[in-house]
């Protein structure tokens, strides 16, 4: 009749009677705190974390086809691809019924898949309604071919800053400032976007200043362009940055080969990096990488640079236990690289600003460019010869490119509620001086440009509108209306109505106080609860800044094809 269980944890006993069940057991079990507990689901995968379902699901051929068409275009395959044996008799393993498609299939797929694609990106452009700004590369193949890339940028609907490659076709030769403003100016017809230029960002190139001259000519025929193109043709500010840099990096710094040849020394051996390392751990420098650079760009002799800096007693070290190394710098020379790579880091910085793809960069660029000149000037009037001489060097540069398209960013630096026009004003006094002709044509251009918005129609609602509609839900106060002491209300702002009515949106938006410089602003969410209160100067806003001051971020993308130099 009775019996005994016994716990697998504690191995404990317990007595119980047959006629009265488990259920002594039953409890210790439950409030056992050494019994591992299995979640029974935590066996199966679910379909939502992208593993394996074990559940038996019917098998759709024409989503077979779709993920791989996918495949074969997100990891660059070859149509024949699908004609490897290995890959048929995958498939067949996978599902007996699986109908197996061809190289031709394929690339059919593919096509149609392409065309799919192509008119969402159209409908999405369709919706945006505002004008657009376009970056275009000329690339050279691994087989010399030469290819063009177009890609589009906009701000949506949803004040959210798109980019979308239109087009990367094959380009043949020649290369010319004809052939490239055709094939852009097709390419625009093509996607029914010749009406919705705004601006253009382009390499510092010979062949593409005719090229947009060219296509400039072509759309002000038809009167397309805002203000006659005055804001279309925009260099790539990366770009305009190396050039400058790069003209002061000319004659390099024996300090600076010094470093090229420790860096390749470390590198050259195995038992050379292991003996680094335990210079590196020796003076606890941190497991920071040595970069090595490339001669030819500058910013990877900057990285360079930073990477000995931080690694600088590692080397010292090194030096004394290793006869072999002779390239050490003296305290004077780690003194002189310290110095040139704080200068570099001003124009480093705003390169990589400038570089941005999740952010307006438009903005950006005045008050970066500033800092640039500040930093010349500090060198220039400074006591490091060495300095000196390569900011002079550079001044020449960038007083060639800064006075040649600076207006238009600096409009997109008004509209950041930051900086306005109290930073511009500033910049151009200590640049030009009070009252100067520069500033005043600047003055010239803003107005300019808002007055093509004032006078063109507007797209989006306007504030009236959009107050007259939320006023119609607003109930009426019969008893107010009727009382005589609400009328002189009533008169007093029909006159201060009329009295800002006068001033123009420019106006009412540069008269209200600047937000602090170093609060963190999303700026397209500002003009975003902005847009009815300023509808025609929240139009203007949209289109400058979804200008791109840089191509990197296209290069950035066509890189991952691997296929381009």
């Amino acid at each position: 009749m009775g019996g005994k269980g016994q716990s697998a944890t504690r191995k404990s006993e317990y007595i119980h009677d047959s006629r009265f069940g488990t259920g002594n057991l039953q409890r210790h079990i439950a409030s056992c705190l050494k019994r591992k507990h299995h979640d029974i689901s935590q066996l199966f995968l679910s379909q939502d974390s992208g593993s394996i379902s074990f559940g038996s699901s019917k098998f759709d051929p024409e989503r077979f086809r779709e993920l791989l068409t996918e495949a074969i275009v997100m990891h660059d395959l070859p149509f024949n691809f699908v004609d490897y044996e290995g890959i048929k008799r995958l498939f067949i393993y996978l599902n007996k019924d699986v109908q197996l498609v061809t190289r031709n299939t394929a690339k059919a797929d593919i096509i149609n898949r392409y065309k799919k694609e192509k008119e969402i990106v159209k409908s999405l452009l369709d919706d945006a309604l505002r004008r657009i700004s376009f970056t275009s590369n000329l690339w050279t193949s691994l087989t010399t071919d030469g290819y063009m890339c177009l890609t589009c940028h906009f701000i949506d609907n949803n004040w959210t800053l798109q980019k979308r490659v239109l087009s990367y076709t094959f380009m043949p030769p020649p290369h010319s400032g004809l052939a490239l403003s055709t094939k852009i100016h097709n390419l625009l017809c093509e996607w029914g976007l010749e009406g919705r230029v705004f601006s253009i960002t382009l390499d510092n190139a010979y062949t593409n200043d005719l090229s947009v001259d060219t296509l400039r000519d072509e759309l002000n025929l038809k009167d397309l362009l805002v203000c006659k193109g005055d804001h279309f043709h925009m260099r790539c500010c990366a770009h305009i940055l190396n050039l400058i840099v790069q003209e002061g990096m000319k004659g390099v710094d024996p300090s600076i080969v010094k470093i090229r040849d420790s860096v390749k020394y470390v590198k050259g051996s195995q038992a050379r990096k292991q003996k680094f390392l335990e210079c590196v751990s020796l003076v606890s420098s941190g497991n920071k990488g040595l970069s090595q650079d490339v001669s030819t760009r500058w910013n990877s002799t900057y990285l360079m640079l930073q990477s000995v800096i931080h690694h600088r007693r590692a080397f010292q070290h090194l030096d004394l236990i290793d006869s072999n190394y002779k390239y050490c710098l003296s305290k004077v020379e780690w003194e002189k690289i310290e110095q040139f790579c704080s200068f570099l880091k001003v124009f480093y910085d705003s390169t990589l600003m400038f570089s941005g793809t999740n952010y307006p960069t438009a903005n950006l660029y005045f008050p970066a460019v500033y800092l640039c000149y500040i930093e010349l000037k500090k060198q220039i009037e400074g006591d490091n010869e060495h300095l000196k001489v390569m900011a002079s060097k550079m001044w020449l540069k960038f007083e060639k490119y800064w006075s040649e398209f600076c207006a238009t960013l600096a409009i997109a630096c008004v509209l950041d509620p930051r900086y306005k026009m109290t930073f511009i004003n500033f910049v151009y006094m200590k640049i030009y001086g009070e009252c100067s002709l520069e500033f005043h044509r600047f003055n010239t251009k803003l107005q300019s440009l808002f007055d093509a918005y004032k006078s063109s129609h507007s797209l989006q609602p306007s504030s009236s509108n959009a107050l007259g509609n939320d006023l119609t839900n607003v109930r009426n106060d019969d008893t107010f209306d009727t009382m005589e002491a609400f009328k002189e209300f009533d008169e007093m702002s029909s006159n201060e109505f009329r009295c800002n009515s006068l001033k123009c949106q420019l106006e009412l938006y540069l008269d209200e106080p600047k937000m602090p410089r170093h609060v963190k602003l999303d700026i397209l969410d500002f003009w975003k609860s902005n847009q009815f209160r300023y509808p025609n100067l929240a139009s203007m806003a949209r289109d400058i800044l979804s200008i791109p001051v840089s191509l990197l971020s296209s290069l950035v993308l066509l890189s991952v094809l691997g296929t381009c130099t």
